[in-house]
Formats: structure tokens, C-alpha cells, sequence
């Protein structure tokens, strides 16, 4: 098999990194994370949409570059090298596919335009407490009502949930004495009977949690009601391999600093890079990356497979693969740079933080493990 980018793919990593590396350093996202309000920065964020990132997901008649899977992976490789804490993976990845997937020819129309040119941004609000071993778990509830629909039900740990202008809110239409089909409605933020919570989880990506009480929404807010719960389905695991993909940039990221302090912190009159017990630790963390990395081919590719089971079987795979790797090179990295390997002025911490959070992020190692036993 062929593993060699095309020339356009190869544009796109290097201009998406080439944005990073210039806009985007560790001193630069220390002072946005301070002191930006929202938690990200808008200028990073117009410069995304400027150069096209934006539009990757946006279907090539709505106006997008119809990117595939695969150019999807090599801008979140960029974005987990610089720990971007823009809602790229919520708005850019998640927010747009759904609307490209879901949404009707005015919806896409009204909304993928402006998430594009980074005038708007969308989060999916799905998670909830009942959730988490079951992505399918929906409490909240929509009822038709005259022309609309009222929502009630609590969304919880929504990426850039606060700072979205539209939520994509999943709930199950009400039935008398049954659970109704899923379906997603779109909430603007401003919408009376929505209440949020903001607030920023370990790897300072902002989030919220989302309560809808008697939240009314107009009959045009709910995306194209056919089989929503497969093209949940695809969503989430389209989500699963873009952060399967992050993971590896973050992880490069990390080796190549513990491999640069080795050979430069000395102990016993030597670097520490020489000692023969380091250098085998450091060999295992390339072994876990290049399996990662190994995997998260796999998962680009086969995220929008036509049949279900090879796909969920495959990311479900790449998810444990790449959670072992982000738990086993978070570590070591930490332990070889010693105490200062957890402080706050260290790009370390916060790569470990970062893959902390992603080991846990559409399901944990353990549950991905879980589910691919059961389908052996």
C-alpha cells in the first residue's frame, strides 16, 4: 500500500505548519491562553479561515474545498504540534460535518458559508452524563409544539460550547410511551431557555456544560430528519480519527523535546542521552508513536467506510492504539525531564496535558478495548 502523500496533501501540511510555526509558538498560546477572554484567539482563527482551513469539510458545492479524511488528518497533525486551543476540531471538523451531512439546502446554505470564512462559530452538543459508555444515550428530549420544537435535557463537556454562535444540539423526538428517533436541531447561543456554564478542562481547551429548559426552536431548526443516528454514527468516529490524528502531531512534538533536553541536560559529567537505560526508554516512545501514527492511517481511511463494522472495528483499534501511545510517551517524556517536567512554564506539561485529555475524548482506551473485543 501506498503511503506517500499526493503533492496538494503535502501543500497542505506544509502551509497548515508553516501558520503554526510562525503564529502559533509556545510563548504566543501562553499569552493567548491568559489572557484571552474566550480562551482562544479570533486573529488565529481568521487567519485559519484566510488560508482555507476552515473550508476543508465544507462540501465542494456549498461553496468548500470537499477535502477527504485523509487532508483532514494532516491539519489536525499541524494543529496537535502547535496545541491549538482554536475550536478547529468542534467547529471546523465536527460542527461543519454534521451541517454537511445533516443539514438541508437552506441550512447549508445559511451556515456553511459563514463557518468557512470564519464569520460563525458551531459546536455539536451531544455528550452527556448518560453518555459515556454509550455515544447513543440521549436524555434530552424534544417535543413538537405548534410550528417548533421545545428541548429540555443537560449537555455536558462541549468543546467551545460558550463561544459558539450556533450549538447542533442532538435530542430524541419525543413519543407517547417510547424514546423517539434521534435528530439534531440547530440552537443559536441566545436562544431563551438555554443557560451555560463556562469553564476550561486539564489541557485549557474551553468548554461548557449546556442546560436546556423549555428551550423553543422553530421547525426549521431541525437538520434533515432521516436516519440521524448513522450519520451521528459517521460524525463521531470522522471526529474519533481527526483527534486520532492530533494526537500523532502532539506526540512528534514531545519526543523531539525530550530527545533535544537528553542531549543537552548532563549528569555525572556526560548528557543523560548517553546512558544506555534512557536511550532504550526513548526507543519504546518512537515504537509507540510509529504505531500510532501507523494507526491513525488506518483510521482516516477507513472513517467513512460504507459498512459500519469495518469502520467501528478499525477506529475503534486506532483509538487504543493511540490512547496506549498518549498515556506510555506522556509519561516518559515527564519522567525524563525530571520535576520541571509538570511545570507550567514547559511545553511538556502541556503536551502531556493535552494527550491526557485526548486518551479520554470519544471514549476511553478501556471502552474502545471493550467494544472491539465484542465485535471478534
Amino acid at each position: 500500500m501506498d503511503f506517500t502523500f499526493t503533492e496538494e496533501q503535502q501543500m497542505l501540511l506544509d502551509t497548515t505548519r508553516r501558520f503554526v510555526a510562525k503564529d502559533y509558538g509556545f510563548e504566543a498560546r501562553q499569552k493567548i491562553k491568559a489572557n484571552a477572554p474566550e480562551g482562544f484567539s479570533r486573529e488565529t482563527w481568521q487567519g485559519l479561515a484566510d488560508i482555507g482551513l476552515l473550508s476543508l469539510n465544507v462540501p465542494e458545492s456549498d461553496g468548500g474545498l470537499g477535502g477527504s479524511a485523509v487532508d483532514t488528518m494532516l491539519v489536525m497533525n499541524a494543529v496537535g504540534e502547535g496545541l491549538l486551543l482554536e475550536p478547529y476540531l468542534a467547529s471546523a471538523v465536527l460542527a461543519t460535518k454534521t451541517l454537511a451531512l445533516l443539514g438541508t439546502e437552506a441550512q447549508r446554505a445559511e451556515l456553511l458559508p459563514a463557518l468557512g470564512a470564519g464569520e460563525k462559530i458551531a459546536a455539536l452538543a451531544h455528550d452527556e452524563h448518560a453518555s459515556r459508555f454509550d455515544r447513543m444515550a440521549i436524555d434530552t428530549r424534544a417535543w413538537q409544539v405548534g410550528d417548533g420544537y421545545v428541548l429540555t435535557g443537560h449537555k455536558s463537556v462541549v468543546p467551545h460550547g460558550a463561544s459558539a454562535d450556533i450549538l447542533l444540539v442532538t435530542a430524541r423526538i419525543a413519543k407517547t410511551g417510547e424514546s423517539g428517533p434521534l435528530a439534531v436541531f440547530m440552537v443559536p447561543s441566545n436562544t431563551v431557555g438555554l443557560r451555560q456554564v463556562a469553564y476550561k478542562t486539564v489541557d485549557a481547551v474551553p468548554t461548557a456544560e449546556i442546560w436546556l429548559n423549555q428551550t423553543y426552536v422553530p421547525a426549521t431548526a431541525l437538520l434533515n430528519a432521516g436516519d440521524a443516528e448513522a450519520a451521528l454514527a459517521q460524525i463521531l468516529y470522522f471526529g474519533l480519527a481527526a483527534v486520532c490524528a492530533e494526537a500523532v502531531g502532539a506526540l512528534d512534538k514531545l519526543l523531539a523535546a525530550t530527545v533535544e533536553y537528553a542531549r543537552n541536560r548532563k549528569q555525572f559529567g556526560q548528557p543523560i542521552g548517553k546512558f544506555q537505560a534512557l536511550q532504550h526508554r526513548m526507543a519504546d516512545m518512537v515504537l509507540h508513536i510509529e504505531q500510532a501514527r501507523s494507526m491513525s492511517y488506518l483510521a482516516a481511511v477507513r472513517c467513512n467506510d460504507p459498512d459500519p463494522a469495518v469502520r467501528n472495528r478499525a477506529l475503534d483499534a486506532a483509538k487504543v492504539v493511540i490512547g496506549q501511545a498518549c498515556r506510555f510517551v506522556g509519561q516518559q517524556a515527564v519522567q525524563l525531564h525530571g520535576g520541571m517536567g509538570v511545570t507550567d512554564e514547559l511545553d511538556v506539561s502541556h503536551y502531556f496535558k493535552r494527550l491526557m485529555a485526548i486518551e479520554l475524548q470519544f471514549g476511553s482506551t478501556d471502552q474502545h478495548l471493550e467494544a472491539y473485543a465484542q465485535q471478534l
